[in-house]
């Protein structure tokens, strides 16, 4: 994982939850965390990290992840046993 990618994970689990992550930049971070991201119908991605499956929508038009799919990737990424704590 390199440094960008340790900065959206933080910001991931910043509090308050932010509002402005980059779709792009959270699915670079999934992949780094070695996830398997496969696309499904329409703006629909699986993402399957250490046993724990998930589907989340891509944001559009706009490229911007809203704070409830922020809200839902650190409820998948602390199942899934990653944490800011843990990838460094």
């Amino acid at each position: 994982m390199n440094s960008q990618q340790q900065r959206i994970l933080e910001k991931i689990f910043d509090d308050p939850v932010m509002s402005n992550i980059l779709w792009a930049d959270v699915e670079s971070l999934l992949r780094a965390c070695g996830a398997e991201v496969t696309e499904g119908q329409g703006p629909r991605i699986r993402v399957a990290l250490n046993g724990v499956r998930a589907v989340f929508h891509r944001p559009h038009p706009r490229p911007e992840t809203d704070k409830g799919a922020i809200k839902s990737m650190r409820r998948f990424l602390t199942e899934a046993g990653v944490t800011p704590d843990d990838a460094v």
